[in-house]
């Protein structure tokens, strides 16, 4: 059963729609980075489409109806925008879920030391990376520094061409014969990816060689960051920093069917599930998508899948629409719908041996869908039944959308998991959903653009299922 490739099926008004579809995608993951920032940007786009705060409603004392469309946010980093519809909450609601958190390095909390004339900040990488990736790459910071006078600014180094950028060097081929014996974890470990921002001493003060600081290219650091961005070296303690691939996404090949481009992983899913639901009209059944954080380090802490923030913003929704009883949240959670969408595995010709390719997602044929993920013997997997399957079978091919099926890899390879789980425990029908991706958790990740178009179509048409 190989699935065809979507590309064959395109006429010319396909092609245009598909394209300017993804030149959206490939601005969204070029300007939103960090979890906050597609969070920042997902608020900006829900409001221009009606959206408004669910907490400004619920303070109002207004009673929700048909047609209302409200959102919800967790400090600024998860989000969760509803479409009501005209059946009660109580008979369940169709979900879109995605993560907005990426692979990444993050800057300690005591990060900036000045050793032999340079001074770097040190990382904590997130998420499952291969470290040796992230070396000697153009890179910059994203990311927000709180104050002690409640005051939070907004940090944002290494995109506009005017702007330096930064690197974590590496060892020169001509002295690496210890290094290059070594297991690729090993190459570059942890404590190693120390991110190059400075080399210029401060200025001896009146000319006397004797004022010169001790660390004065860690002083000329910290002059920068006081002149232009009113900070300390103390208010780093309360600062959120992330590292990520400085640069623009960018069309890949000949024929610019791909796109190249960091964060894909889940951004590719994240966006098209965001514009599906605010391209959502009169549902029946209520539409909601999730935006959540935190994914890539097991859906832990407040904002994340694992939180109670789903579970409290459907309780305050059919409150705030009159259908709150005492079984009417349990009723509305088991008889829900849910695309856990998250990014699989493409196949890879180069890596085949990992694969199966009878059970492999492959780019350019469409939407992929997982029944299971998990490792070895399914662990820690949702594994959705037959008949949630053969209805997503059916929505999928009437509405003309190009879908395959995939597991994450030979059985015995590895594998992975999503928020699929999470949601799965309240009862309710799961599947995993997403794009396969070559590359995936490197700094520039390769999706294909027929994948993100066929998703943001699928996603449309489950949103519409009654």
């Amino acid at each position: 059963m190989e699935r065809p490739n979507a590309w064959k099926g395109y006429g010319e008004k396909d092609l245009a729609q598909l394209t300017e579809f993804c030149e959206g995608y490939r601005k969204f993951i070029s300007e939103n980075k960090t979890e906050r920032e597609c969070c920042s940007t997902a608020i900006e786009l829900a409001e221009a489409h009606g959206y408004r705060p669910l907490e400004e409603a619920v303070k109002a004392g207004e009673k929700l109806s048909a047609g209302d469309k409200v959102y919800a946010s967790v400090r600024g980093k998860s989000l969760m925008l509803t479409e009501l519809g005209t059946e009660p909450l109580e008979q369940g609601v169709n979900i879109l879920g995605a993560h907005i958190d990426s692979p990444r390095l993050d800057v300690k909390q005591n990060p900036l030391e000045e050793r032999n004339d340079i001074a770097t900040l040190d990382t904590h990488y997130y998420g499952g990376v291969k470290t040796y990736q992230w070396a000697t790459l153009p890179l910059a910071i994203h990311g927000v520094v709180a104050k002690k006078d409640g005051s939070v600014i907004k940090v944002v180094i290494g995109e506009d061409p005017s702007d330096p950028v930064f690197c974590v060097s590496d060892l020169l081929p001509h002295l690496a014969r210890e290094q290059m014996q070594k297991k690729a974890s090993e190459l570059i470990e942890g404590e190693l990816l120390d991110v190059i921002v400075g080399n210029r001493p401060r200025a001896a003060s009146d000319g006397a060689e004797k004022d010169q600081d001790k660390e004065a290219v860690k002083a000329t650091v910290l002059d920068i960051l006081a002149e232009k961005y009113d900070i300390t070296e103390e208010d780093l303690l309360s600062a959120e920093l992330e590292i990520v691939p400085a640069g623009q996404a960018r069309d890949m090949g000949l024929d610019r069917s791909m796109i190249l481009g960091y964060g894909q992983d889940d951004r590719s899913c994240a966006y098209p599930s965001l514009l599906a639901q605010l391209a959502c009209e009169a549902p029946k059944r209520t539409a909601v998508t999730i935006l959540v954080d935190k994914e890539e380090i097991g859906s832990r802490g407040a904002t994340s899948m694992s939180s109670r923030f789903f579970e409290d913003v459907m309780a305050e929704l059919i409150e705030a629409a009159g259908q709150g009883t005492p079984l009417a949240l349990r009723r509305c959670l088991e008889r829900s719908r849910m695309l856990s969408s998250d990014v699989s595995a493409a196949f890879d010709p180069n890596y085949s041996s990992v694969f199966e390719a009878k059970n492999s997602c492959f780019l350019g044929r469409g939407l992929t869908f997982n029944k299971y993920t998990g490792g070895s013997g399914k662990s820690g997997s949702n594994d959705a039944d037959a008949e949630y399957v053969a209805l997503i079978r059916r929505v999928m091919d009437d509405a003309d959308v190009r879908f395959q099926t995939a597991e994450l890899g030979r059985v015995d390879a590895g594998g992975g998991g999503t928020i699929a789980y999470i949601l799965a425990t309240y009862g309710m029908n799961v599947i995993d959903s997403g794009i396969g991706v070559l590359s995936m958790h490197s700094p520039w990740e390769v999706t294909s653009k027929a994948d993100i178009w066929e998703a943001y179509k699928g996603y449309c048409a489950f949103l519409a299922l009654e």
